[in-house]
């Protein structure tokens, strides 16, 4: 059967090695299938039209090529509304009206919070507010995000949940080591988690590939993909890029960006050469 893969970047800065690793990654695993690119765009506060074109410009120079149209997730907003609908339908998501400072502020009450990945978990301030106190405050306006209860959405499904990575094998899926996430926002109607399970769904994604920085993720979104009935792909979660002193490489090294690399002179078979 053959592969399909995406290199899904943010238009939110210049790609660096980093990326083109990931794009190349990706784009040798799907040789012979489908290779597609999609641009991570739902902040609006940060995505520009000159990153979107540099995106294209870098990777048509490292040599790739893609199918069009590319999908753009500010385009897609209803596929993730319909998909919050289903999970509002199972009861598991829950209005949180907590500012990042009551959050910490919480944190630090409880002295000894529970850790994920990204530092303590949300404490559950909100999980358990009334309907009525939940109604009230959404109609006076308060700003709030949708979390996941995953305690209540974990005990809907029944058997295991496992995942398959090809580089690490195989998985028993750990749904909580986020807590409960934040899926969207008020203004916003998808956070990473949730836009990119509904995307590789919808785009027929049979091999996610990306850093394995993002490897514990996939505890998440197997749970989100049991809940919204969604085909399961495969993933391989490859090493990352680092500079001199190991540390990831970020959009802000400028002085690694392809564009900055390409105007010094370096040529993508240096580039290749460099990563491969």
């Amino acid at each position: 059967m053959p592969e399909v893969t995406r290199f899904a970047p943010s238009p939110t800065g210049w790609l660096h090695l980093g990326h083109a690793y990931a794009a190349l990654f990706a784009h040798e695993k799907a040789a012979g299938g489908r290779f597609l690119i999609r641009l991570e765009d739902i902040d609006g506060t940060r995505a520009r039209p000159e990153y979107e074109e540099a995106i294209f410009e870098d990777l048509a120079w490292l040599g790739l090529s893609w199918e069009t149209p590319v999908r753009r997730q500010s385009d897609h907003f209803d596929d993730y509304r319909a998909a919050l609908a289903k999970l509002e339908a199972q009861d598991v998501l829950y209005p949180c009206f907590c500012t990042r400072r009551e959050i910490q502020d919480e944190i630090v009450r409880a002295g000894n919070a529970p850790q994920g990945p990204d530092g303590p978990l949300y404490p559950g301030t909100c999980r358990n507010r009334s309907a009525d106190e939940r109604a009230e405050r959404i109609g006076k306006g308060e700003a709030y995000a949708l979390r996941l209860d995953v305690a209540k959405a974990s005990s809907l499904i029944s058997g295991e949940l496992v995942w398959q990575d090809r580089g690490r094998g195989r998985f028993k899926a750990r749904p909580d080591v986020f807590g409960d996430v934040v899926l969207a926002r008020k203004d916003t109607p998808a956070s990473y988690h949730l836009a990119v399970v509904v995307d590789d769904a919808l785009q027929g994604i049979t091999l996610v590939t990306r850093g394995e920085d993002l490897l514990e993720a996939t505890h998440l979104h197997r749970l989100l993909q049991a809940l919204l009935g969604l085909p399961v792909p495969e993933w391989h979660h490859h090493r990352l890029i680092t500079d001199e002193t190991g540390k990831r490489l970020a959009k802000r090294d400028d002085a690694r960006s392809l564009r900055s690399l390409r105007a010094g002179g370096w040529t993508p078979e240096r580039v290749k050469a460099a990563l491969l």
